[in-house]
């Protein structure tokens, strides 16, 4: 078993780029809707926070979040925010909520959560241990209905009887069979004594309760057991301890032990989702049960980014729990597929925009190296969103690409189109000599799919044994290429990773994000099925990689390729990466970079075949970079007046 020594979670909440094409359309989206039939709806992705009745979701938020493949939507349901005064319940609010994300084809995670004033008893909730029913019983059976001395089984019951399938507001609004919300969460990190301080116990009997009112109300809905923190379980399992509690009652099977799935959060280190996924499994086990686990909370908030604390490039003490923009769309995807390789249904992304993050509504600064730190005033929030925030938001509204997507948006939309449209099963991790490789069969095609990156840093090329005879690699960002085996294998260039400072890695871990991932699909060819050679790598130059495969005979094309360069940070470090990528019909040759220091002259910097490269600056210096390309018919873009793509000081 894993030694849990390490707690990821004292900032909880706390590319390479999206293709041209996608950015266009990502942009677009703010004039016009695509159809709802064309989106992705990867059924084991969801999005926190797509909307809320905090963040009321408009076209805008609703078409970004689906055109990244997502299918589902987590947001808290507030019984306080419900309950007005005692028994005086006002749903307007949720049903204009729960109604549009119908209307947009969201399946919905909803957590109830919270508890009005005038129902509190200590940190738990007044009236949770008297009867779940008004016969004065925990049995639930035809006709029952809640106790009305306890408040939360009478909240519970109200709300799934209206937003259930077939309940009152599917009814009243013509909702089709199915439409509803039917994942009920008990409560959001109750292992955290921020959201829950009533006990193990209290949390158990509101589990209980939940889950036998819930049913009542709806026989088909599912009951999840709250997302834990799992900030360090073999110290303070709580699902060791619900299920311990459990096990003394002799109604638990006739109540499937009160849960019909379970949820785990997991933060800032890759390698930890697979692991919390399967510490979830393992303790299901221990008492004989199977049920779905989700991690339905996820992700890493970026240093390199405004709201974020963009000064700190050399003071790694002042980002702890924090990450580049690159290493946040590496952490999505070696995290995602951790997960699910160790069993997790559905995969949650946290947050769809910035929003206000864990800092108070209103909370807005323009972007800064650090001099606005002054007083105890909040000078830097949580940049996880795959988006940053609009102009006229509440909060962190200043950002000079306002509403545009962070790399790791390009890469949550890889994976939806990747894993979204095809079942895929049996997976399995081979981490050794540096690298980890995740694969997953998708027997319905007939391919493999493997997941690669590397653990070390310096580059490596991967040695993978062919199954087929030819494959296709995608990049996490806009790139995808063709690949033949030579020799029995493909050999593959991994780029190495970037260290961070998380403390209390395991030994031998140097990052607690990886390098960038790689994708290869192969077609398998049932003939070499006997192929036998271990996946190997050594060290070496990325010129393994294969240059994009073409979509237009290169004979054949005439039109101009396009170049794209993702943001950079308004401060960065002396040495810092910049990413380019282009869009073109018959595939990029190679790129022109240009440089502009302090408003000088254009001056080339690189001619290379790659999409990324390290800068060194001067402290004190501004400089600006613009790409030319030209794709494999010979046609250069057409921005030869150069103009910046991307900027940034060198603090």
């Amino acid at each position: 078993m894993a030694t849990w020594r390490f707690n990821l979670f004292g900032l909880h909440r706390l590319h390479l780029w999206l293709s041209i094409g996608l950015l266009f359309l990502l942009q677009a989206s703010t004039t016009q809707a695509q159809p709802q039939s064309t989106y992705i709806r990867a059924s084991r992705l969801g999005i926190t926070f797509i909307s809320s009745l905090d963040h009321p979701a408009n076209d805008i938020r609703y078409q970004r979040a689906l055109l990244l493949g997502a299918a589902w939507n987590r947001w808290p349901m507030y019984w306080d925010r419900i309950e007005v005064a005692p028994n005086t319940f006002d749903w307007s609010g949720y049903d204009r909520l729960i109604t549009q994300d119908i209307q947009h084809g969201l399946s919905i995670n909803a957590i109830l959560l919270g508890r009005p004033a005038f129902h509190a008893q200590g940190g738990g909730v007044a009236g949770l241990s008297t009867a779940t029913f008004n016969d004065g019983s925990d049995i639930p059976g035809p006709g029952k209905l809640p106790n009305a001395n306890n408040y939360w089984a009478t909240f519970v019951y109200a709300a799934v009887t209206r937003y259930k399938p077939g309940g009152l507001l599917a009814t009243s609004l013509g909702w089709p069979a199915g439409a509803g919300v039917n994942v009920w969460e008990a409560w959001n990190e109750p292992d955290l004594t921020m959201f829950w301080s009533a006990g193990v116990d209290e949390y158990a009997r509101l589990l209980k309760v939940t889950y036998l009112i819930a049913h009542q109300a709806d026989p088909n809905t599912r009951v999840m057991f709250g997302g834990l923190a799992y900030g360090n379980p073999d110290q303070d399992d709580w699902l060791a301890k619900v299920l311990a509690i459990y096990a003394a009652d002799p109604l638990r099977q006739t109540y499937n032990w009160y849960m019909d799935q379970v949820a785990v959060h997991n933060y800032t280190y890759a390698r930890r989702s697979g692991l919390v996924v399967s510490r979830i499994e393992t303790e299901l086990a221990n008492h004989g049960l199977s049920r779905p686990v989700w991690l339905n909370e996820s992700g890493v908030p970026v240093w390199d980014d405004y709201p974020g604390p963009v000064w700190t490039a050399n003071k790694p003490g002042e980002r702890l729990y924090r990450a580049t923009m690159q290493q946040q769309a590496n952490f999505w995807v070696a995290s995602t597929v951790l997960a699910w390789a160790s069993g997790a249904d559905v995969v949650f992304y946290h947050q769809l925009y910035d929003d206000c993050g864990n800092q108070p509504g209103g909370t807005n600064f323009p972007p800064h190296n650090g001099e606005l730190c002054v007083n105890g005033a909040v000078c830097a929030g949580d940049a996880f969103g795959l988006y940053r925030n609009e102009r006229g938001e509440a909060c962190f509204s200043q950002h000079p690409l306002p509403g545009s997507p962070r790399p790791v948006a390009g890469a949550y939309y890889r994976l939806a189109q990747i894993f979204g449209k095809v079942t895929f099963t049996n997976p399995n991790v081979d981490s050794h000599e540096g690298s980890t490789v995740v694969s997953f069969d998708r027997p319905s095609t007939g391919e493999r799919i493997l997941v690669m990156w590397n653990r070390t840093v310096a580059d490596i090329k991967l040695d993978v044994p062919a199954l087929g005879d030819q494959a296709e690699l995608y990049d996490i960002g806009n790139q995808d290429y063709g690949l033949t085996p030579t020799d029995g294998k493909y050999t593959i260039g991994l780029s190495a990773l970037t260290t961070d400072d998380l403390p209390g890695l395991p030994a031998g871990e140097l990052s607690g994000i990886a390098g960038t991932p790689l994708i290869m699909i192969e077609k398998i060819n049932p003939a070499m099925l006997v192929t036998n050679v271990p996946i190997s790598l050594t060290p070496g130059s990325l010129l393994a990689t294969p240059a994009p495969r073409p979509t237009t005979d290169p004979a054949q094309d005439i039109t101009p390729p396009t170049t794209n360069m993702s943001p950079l940070s308004v401060i960065s470090p002396a040495t810092f990466t910049v990413y380019w990528s282009g869009s073109d019909d018959s595939g990029i040759d190679h790129y022109l970079i240009w440089v502009r220091v302090d408003g000088g002259k254009w001056q080339p910097w690189l001619e290379t075949s790659a999409t990324q490269g390290q800068y060194t600056g001067q402290v004190g210096s501004r400089y600006e970079f613009a790409a030319w390309a030209v794709d494999l018919a010979g046609n250069w873009s057409l921005n030869t007046e150069l103009t910046p793509q991307a900027a940034t000081s060198v603090q």
